[in-house]
């Protein structure tokens, strides 16, 4: 099968297409023909080696990146009962572990997959996975969102943010998002109650009483975050690196504290997502489709740090 294998961690030209063996699947597992893959950015900071994940599969023989996949079932294990051949599925794969979702086909555990609604493509199941399970764990799993709660959702037009704001609407709660200007109103089409433009304004001294921080930025923008929050609020981190003053400032406000939430693969967070695309409350927007050759461009794109919404790759 047509495979892209990391070779060493490092620049887009590690990124080398391979003819591999088709992986063979267990009692409880099935095989996916891929259809679309969504990159995200731990895809890159794995390429990179800036991730702790890194070091767990820098043993890996051969390293395939990716953990969103779309496809269709071609083989199911004995003891799967929830798929059947030519089912549409799609899902964030093995995540945190080694996924191997950048090829022709990929093994999933039937935990990981939920059935592709109807009423949407591939390449809108394969980006509404790791992203919206994200933002959904934020709110459900890490920290409880309440519809009586004022939200701020910092980079409220990218890939988990965009799912934020929609699921924190869908809650009931009262959004706050940050963008730049020129995805204002992208964001507010997403429903947002409030804008702040954070290249011009200092959300730190415009905010105040918010009961929910989903802090995506890092580096000061946490203790920023911090600041802006009730005593007794709560803020999830979605990047690794907090500091000891962090924690000092967040204790001090009685806060609850995710300082680095780690999203994972879960049936229940899967099938959730599902419905809610079923049911047009989530709408992934999609900014950019490359080809399985042009890999190497989509992470290109992803390291901008500017993409609004998902990335997707077909096959």
């Amino acid at each position: 099968m047509k495979a892209i294998v990391l070779k060493t961690f490092g620049g887009v030209e590690n990124l080398v297409h391979q003819d591999i063996e088709k992986p063979e699947i267990n009692e409880n597992q099935v095989l996916i023909q891929v259809r679309a893959i969504s990159i995200n950015p731990v895809d890159v900071k794995v390429r990179n080696r800036k991730a702790p994940l890194a070091e767990d599969l820098a043993h890996c023989n051969p390293l395939i990146l990716g953990w969103d996949i779309s496809g269709e079932v071609v083989e199911v294990g004995n003891n799967v009962t929830r798929f059947r051949l030519g089912d549409e599925v799609f899902g964030m794969i093995n995540f945190v572990g080694h996924g191997m979702a950048y090829a022709e086909y990929v093994v999933a555990s039937a935990e990981h997959l939920a059935l592709k609604p109807q009423n949407i493509s591939h390449i809108e199941a394969a980006a509404s996975a790791m992203a919206a399970l994200t933002a959904w764990q934020a709110f459900d799993r890490y920290g409880k969102l309440r519809s009586t709660d004022k939200v701020l959702i910092h980079a409220a037009s990218g890939g988990v943010g965009h799912f934020a704001v929609q699921i924190a609407k869908h809650v009931g709660a009262y959004v706050i998002a940050t963008s730049s200007a020129s995805n204002r109103d992208f964001v507010l089409k997403l429903g947002v109650d409030e804008h702040v433009d954070y290249q011009d304004v200092n959300f730190e001294q415009a905010l105040k009483n918010i009961d929910f921080v989903l802090e995506s930025v890092g580096g000061e923008n946490f203790q920023k975050s911090v600041r802006v929050l009730k005593p007794f609020g709560t803020i999830v981190g979605l990047n690794s690196g907090h500091t000891n003053d962090d924690e000092i400032s967040a204790k001090a406000k009685h806060l609850h504290a995710c300082y680095f939430m780690a999203v994972y693969s879960n049936s229940s967070d899967i099938q959730y997502i599902a419905s809610l695309l079923e049911s047009g409350v989530l709408k992934p927007h999609i900014s950019h489709v490359f080809s399985f050759d042009e890999m190497a461009k989509a992470h290109l794109q992803i390291e901008t740090g500017r993409t609004v919404g998902k990335v997707v790759v077909t096959l």
